[in-house]
């Protein structure tokens, strides 16, 4: 990952969005320190989204709450 100065990365920061977008990383640094990376947006895994949203439903059959959200809402307003 390459290291480049925030004055140098806000000058040029069109061709360094350019790069990034071939899979190209940065260290933005100020005064010498790091204080940001710019990276590629990550691709969506559909099928790790799918697992979750399974597992979510496995949860959910397995843990009923005995009562509507509703009424659970209603019971805590009263106390």
């Amino acid at each position: 990952m390459s290291e480049i100065g925030a004055y140098e990365a806000k000058t040029n920061l069109s061709a360094l969005l350019g790069r990034v977008e071939k899979g190209e990383r940065f260290v933005i640094t100020r005064h010498g320190k790091a204080v940001a990376e710019l990276v590629p947006v990550g691709g969506r895994d559909a099928e790790k989204i799918r697992r979750a949203i399974g597992k979510l439903r496995e949860f959910q059959r397995e843990h009923q709450l005995g009562a509507s959200a509703r009424s659970m809402v209603q019971e805590g307003r009263k106390r």
